[in-house]
């Protein structure tokens, strides 16, 4: 029977912060790495677009310094996957930089690997060519030439097996760009020889923190313990608890079957898991089910630059207007159109989005509207910003002063709670690229680099 493998996954995502009595807690079980996820999709492609961070770099700075306060000094390797929020080269240095500076800070140094998950557009374009692409899913379209040259920032979700080299190499913070979020977590466990089967499920239990836990929340820690048929997740914070339902149900997290995982280069088999309760607190699973795949397929993610964004946000009270808004709203669209006959409407577009009203569910809202007042957000979409903000300017002006049937006031339509009340958002981008690329598994470029303090520098 071989040694058993703590992982501490501090947060769900890194830069959302975590109770440091949590974190302190889990560090006292001899935990044999720490692994946070720090990127995701969810918040659209602007991140990945225009090489911004999901979160601040003071929060981002706040939780790698109690990290590598406490890692490092006991030898505790620190991974962090998808860094920066979208793992491009810009993202990845945001969070080396940070690094760098909290190690220079405390006078200490570390071996640090970089694992590149940035793909060049000759690279897409020639796996394009031998027919080693393919959709996500059946409403991408097929990808061209032109999509790919018209999208300048291209990652790929990388598996356990960049960094599973990096542990390999004795590095003590890994710093991975765009990851298959459960993959730096199963690389812990199998770099000790644990099943990967069981290795990649507790990735995917862990990757949100204490997420899995009642009551929920990204913003705790969790320790995962790899046994020889088993793993044990539990909560380091007396307010929260693993329960078997808990821990099964976060096994369902974003997935689209109810006990098949795919991932780079396997497919993960949970139909004959099971969750029991091992202690208060602590859940036992096991039955995971690593199965290898013929060819690796790692996914694509790039965003293009498509247009630039105006919005306001106003509130509306009158019930006279509340009572006819979506009639007005076409009515303002259709006389600032009236307004520029010379631009093509093909190069801008006007959407209204009534917050109170249907906003959220559109078409689909099942529940009747009986606000007395609405809060509404419209933008407009075009070729360049000053397009734009010029037709938002006028859309804007119509509507305030809009002379509709039954108006008792002419003193304006809408309440703005901002001054300017048109707000200039700058670039929009799209996920042009959402692709499964057939590639090796161990495509991602490493990078050993030394960090901190050199010798000769302390003092």
């Amino acid at each position: 029977m071989s040694q058993d493998v703590n992982i501490l996954s501090p947060c769900g995502m890194l830069g959302y912060g975590f109770p440091e009595e949590s974190f302190r807690r889990g560090m006292e079980q001899q935990v044999h790495a720490v692994v946070v996820d720090a990127g995701s999709t969810d918040g659209g492609p602007h991140k990945l677009g225009a090489g911004v961070s999901i979160v601040s770099r003071r929060a981002c700075k706040k939780d790698l310094e109690i990290i590598l306060g406490a890692c490092l000094p006991g030898k505790v390797p620190v991974i962090i996957g998808s860094a920066g929020g979208s793992g491009a080269r810009p993202h990845v240095e945001w969070t080396l930089d940070i690094i760098e500076e909290i190690l220079r800070e405390k006078q200490m140094s570390a071996k640090i690997a970089v694992i590149w998950a940035d793909f060049t557009q000759e690279a897409v374009l020639d796996a394009l060519g031998q027919g080693k692409i393919v959709p996500m899913s059946p409403n991408i379209p097929q990808l061209t030439e032109q999509t790919i040259r018209e999208t300048a920032s291209i990652v790929g979700q990388m598996g356990h097996e960049p960094v599973l080299k990096a542990l390999e190499a004795g590095s003590e913070i890994i710093v991975c760009g765009r990851a298959y979020d459960p993959s730096p977590f199963a690389a812990v466990g199998i770099f000790y020889g644990k099943d990967p089967g069981l290795s990649y499920h507790l990735g995917k239990i862990l990757e949100c923190g204490a997420l899995c836990a009642e009551p929920a929340t990204t913003k705790d820690c969790i320790l995962g313990t790899i046994g020889d048929d088993y793993f044990t997740v539990r909560a380091l914070n007396d307010r929260r608890a693993c329960t078997p339902i808990s821990v099964a149900a976060h096994t369902f997290y974003e997935k689209d079957h109810p006990y098949l995982l795919h991932g780079p280069g396997f497919l993960l088999d949970l139909e004959n898991c099971r969750f029991t309760e091992q202690g208060p607190g602590i859940v036992r699973v096991s039955g995971s089910r690593y199965i290898p795949q013929d060819k690796t397929f790692i996914k694509l993610e790039g965003a293009r630059l498509t247009a630039y964004r105006t919005f306001v946000i106003a509130g509306i009270r009158d019930p006279i207007l509340l009572g006819k808004l979506e009639d007005v709203e076409n009515a303002v669209i259709a006389q600032t159109k009236q307004y520029y006959p010379e631009i093509d409407e093909q190069d801008y577009r006007i959407r209204f989005y009534n917050y109170g009203m249907n906003a959220v569910l559109g078409e689909r809202e099942f529940e009747p509207f009986r606000g007395h007042e609405v809060g509404v957000l419209f933008e407009v979409v075009a070729k360049t910003q000053e397009l734009a903000s010029s037709i938002c300017a006028t859309a804007r002006s119509t509507f305030l002063h809009y002379g509709y049937e039954g108006r008792k006031s002419t003193a304006g339509n809408l309440a703005f709670p901002f001054a300017p009340s048109d707000i200039e958002f700058g670039p929009v981008y799209e996920f042009s690229i959402y692709h499964l690329m057939e590639c090796r598994a161990d495509g991602f470029p490493i990078e050993i680099r030394q960090g901190g303090v050199q010798d000769g520098e302390a003092g």
